[in-house]
């Protein structure tokens, strides 16, 4: 019976399909068909030359496409975004207050919070030239008429910090300059936004200070400057000898450079450096009102007011140990010398002196203390004296912490008109 049953369904199927196929073989012709696979199959025939050469071709292709990517990225990493530029930079935060005596009403005692951020980028066209430009802003407050005081903006004080900026937080060009060799020793440098001092040939001091006032080994009549269009000349040689020679014109690009409107500083420096110890000699010429800098009292600055100019002289040194991490510091020093005809007893002195400890308590940590008397003028009754101190703790390769505290005598040309202050300065390098 199941064998009667499985025939009649075979024949069943037999009977369905049957006509299908009938179907099938009048609209397909089965032998075209299989020609046509043999010809396609003939016709895709694996050429492996022609594989190999063709993957080698891409493979070639992806290796440039990453070897270029890596290039690219580790310039990135290394600050450059262009094929000729590099940029770096820093931000710094600030906390602090002053405490000035009842005399002294120009200076506000009040906590305040401000900041500085600067972007350095030099650019190289040839390997060997460099165009700088340095762009700035900041928040440093100033008084009621907009002038660059209160509080850590004072130069007649000494209360002027390093990091302090009043750009009303807006981005300006700083310093804009461009240098290039001529020769092998000889090198020139021009441009609408520089100092005398970034044309010199030997770095008067190592001493890295928290104010203005203590830059340069004493930021007074010698090395006192002001941003202004200048060019100068620096000749280098191989045993550590330096000679330079610039001038900057205080507004000449409106009273033109080297005239008798414009207040212009002429700067000639010759150095000796060697990696622990350099010395150097600066005389500088400054003519039609210039005004001088930083380290000085007002009747020190104020001398300088007239159609005379000044002859200032000034000496630097500085000494390094071999090693860090020990007790005994770097020391910079500096002795500035200034004479004029223009009144009597207008001759002024100033010195300085900064000492630097490194890797005393952690790695890449910095001590610092300065102090020294202001420019002033020899008939001047009372003693001015200035002084900081500081530890900066570096808290990884980008960000430090720096406590600081400083003070001030007998700055201004008054008795007992004393000032101190304390800030705490937060650094971001990038």
């Amino acid at each position: 019976m199941k064998l009667f049953q499985k025939m009649l369904v075979a024949g069943t199927a037999l009977s369905l399909i049957a006509p299908v196929a009938s179907q099938a073989s009048e609209t397909i012709n089965l032998e075209e068909m299989n020609s046509y696979v043999r010809s396609e199959k003939a016709s895709q025939r694996f050429d492996s030359d022609t594989f190999q050469n063709e993957v080698k071709e891409g493979l070639a292709k992806v290796n440039s496409r990453i070897d270029g990517l890596e290039a690219r990225q580790n310039n990135f990493e290394a600050g450059g975004f262009s094929d000729t530029t590099v940029m770096d930079g820093k931000a710094v935060f600030t906390v602090g207050a002053l405490d000035a005596a009842d005399s002294i009403t120009a200076l506000n005692e009040n906590t305040v919070f401000q900041y500085m951020y600067v972007m350095n980028l030099n650019s190289s066209f040839t390997g060997d030239d460099n165009l700088y430009v340095r762009i700035k802003t900041g928040n440093g407050p100033k008084d009621s008429d907009g002038e660059k005081t209160l509080p850590f903006n004072e130069t007649a004080y000494g209360t002027y910090l390093s990091s302090a900026n009043q750009n009303g937080d807006s981005l300006k060009v700083d310093k804009l300059w461009y240098s290039m060799p001529l020769g092998d020793s000889i090198t020139f440098t021009a441009g609408p936004k520089i100092e005398n001092y970034y044309m010199h040939g030997t770095t008067p001091s190592i001493y890295k200070p928290v104010l203005k006032q203590f830059t340069l080994g004493g930021n007074a009549s010698a090395y006192g400057a002001s941003t202004s269009p200048g060019a100068g000349l620096t000749w280098t040689g191989d045993s550590g000898l330096a000679i330079s020679t610039n001038f900057t014109t205080k507004s000449g690009n409106s009273t033109g450079l080297l005239t008798d409107e414009g207040a212009t500083s002429w700067a000639t420096q010759i150095g000796y450096t060697q990696p622990q110890y350099s010395v150097s000699a600066i005389v500088n010429q400054k003519y039609n009102n210039w005004e001088d800098s930083y380290f000085t009292t007002s009747n020190g600055k104020d001398r300088t007011y007239n159609d005379e100019g000044s002859t200032n002289i000034g000496l630097r040194a500085w000494w390094r140990p071999q090693e860090t991490g020990t007790a005994v510091p770097s020391i910079s020093v500096g002795y500035d010398t200034s004479e004029t005809d223009a009144t009597s007893n207008s001759n002024t002195t100033m010195y300085f002196v900064g000492l630097n400890w490194q890797d005393i308590f952690s790695a890449d940590d910095r001590i610092g203390l300065a102090f020294g008397q202001p420019q002033q003028r020899e008939d001047e009754t009372t003693d001015p004296f200035a002084w900081e101190a500081y530890y900066q703790f570096q808290v990884n390769d980008s960000i430090s912490v720096t406590p600081a505290v400083f003070g001030s005598s007998d700055r201004n040309g008054t008795a007992d008109a004393d000032v101190t202050g304390a800030v705490l300065e937060t650094t971001f390098k990038f």
